[in-house]
């Protein structure tokens, strides 16, 4: 892994200053399931799935996992994640002018935060101990403001009607029990965790909910969801919305589950499988580099956050006819996409690159 990050710093040592400006570090923990009885190290998660629990420190900026760490299936999240984060940290430092820590409940390790807090700012889930959500349920009414999410698209044409929600028809019609959201303020506060030295900003959402069967109302339930970070001056919608978007590293982890078969677990014992999910995971890094590695930014974008799949039919597979001349070898592109200019671009970067 260390190998890797050391060419990953190479390849971004050609990207222009605005790059370095900030990293985006997410932390999470999967599920890969094995159906072997005779693999070493496996164990029952929680979820009742025999397997191992693999854990990842990735960027967010190109979505490059930074770390991969197997475990036995019945380890916590956040067991050694820690040690992880530190080492993430310590290669960064320098490197970037700054670095940003996200992750849920599981990685909120408040004896870690003072240490951590030096270093980076960090957005971590807060689990709704007693203490907090009294605090929180004894703020004036007026310390609440409405959260407006953020639209899931922009519209780029002319705006639709909303079409018929057939769904939620038949939830209504069937009797079936539904919760509706009907309200989201969101408030914060200062907070200081037990035996830590520093003061953090506590970002609280609170979710009205309507719990319906049919068309009737059961009853009103209020869930709260808590946030804890370094950023102080940053408004409380933002801090929402970035923990919300560390949602993003699922799609990775539902990469590594089908495209390169990062979580397969094919062999007997768990440093094997780990090896071998380091192994196969440097095939979804390269297609990161080839993205970073774009000339045009909007196009090195796309490359960046293209499915797995797609980039090895689009970009990989590509049919050549081989042509041995006396001197050199001519690959004969046998059909065209519309990525080929593009692949002969990076191509000559690449070439630059090796001749220089």
């Amino acid at each position: 892994m260390e190998t890797v990050n050391d060419v990953r710093e190479e390849i971004s040592n050609l990207q222009d200053e605005s790059f370095f400006e900030n990293a985006i570090v997410d932390i999470d923990a999967t599920v890969a399931e094995t159906g072997g009885e005779c693999k070493e190290g496996m164990g029952l998660s929680y979820r009742g799935i025999w397997g191992y629990a693999p854990s990842m420190i990735s960027l967010a900026n190109t979505r490059e996992p930074l770390y991969l760490v197997n475990r036995p299936g019945n380890t916590p999240s956040c067991q050694e994640a820690a040690r992880w984060i530190d080492r993430t940290i310590e290669r960064l430092s320098g490197k970037v002018q700054h670095i940003e820590l996200r992750g849920d409940t599981d990685y909120s390790l408040t004896y870690k935060f003072d240490e951590w807090s030096e270093k980076a700012d960090f957005i971590f889930g807060y689990d709704a101990k007693p203490n907090v959500v009294a605090i929180a349920e004894g703020l004036p009414e007026s310390a609440w403001a409405p959260l407006a999410r953020r639209p899931k698209y922009e519209v780029k044409t002319e705006p639709r009607g909303r079409r018929r929600n057939v769904k939620e028809a038949i939830v209504k019609k069937e009797g079936y029990t539904n919760i509706r959201l009907v309200c989201e303020p969101v408030t914060g506060f200062l907070y200081r965790p037990t035996l830590r030295r520093k003061t953090y900003r506590m970002v609280v959402a609170r979710k009205h909910l309507s719990v319906e069967r049919g068309e009737n109302v059961l009853f009103r339930e209020m869930r709260y969801f808590f946030y804890i970070t370094t950023y102080h001056g940053r408004p409380r919608e933002e801090i929402v919305y970035g923990a919300n978007a560390r949602c993003d590293q699922e799609n990775v982890f539902g990469q590594f589950h089908g495209g390169p078969g990062v979580m397969r677990m094919l062999l007997d014992n768990l440093y094997s499988n780990w090896a071998y999910m380091v192994i196969a995971a440097t095939a979804w890094t390269l297609k990161a580099w080839c993205g970073l590695l774009v000339p045009d930014a909007t196009e090195s974008q796309r490359v960046v956050r293209m499915e797995f799949r797609r980039f090895v039919h689009t970009v990989v597979l590509i049919p050549c006819q081989l042509v041995r001349q006396s001197r050199r070898v001519v690959f004969r592109i046998l059909s065209y996409n519309s990525w080929l200019p593009l692949l002969f671009q990076t191509y000559d970067v690449i070439r630059r690159l090796r001749l220089a």
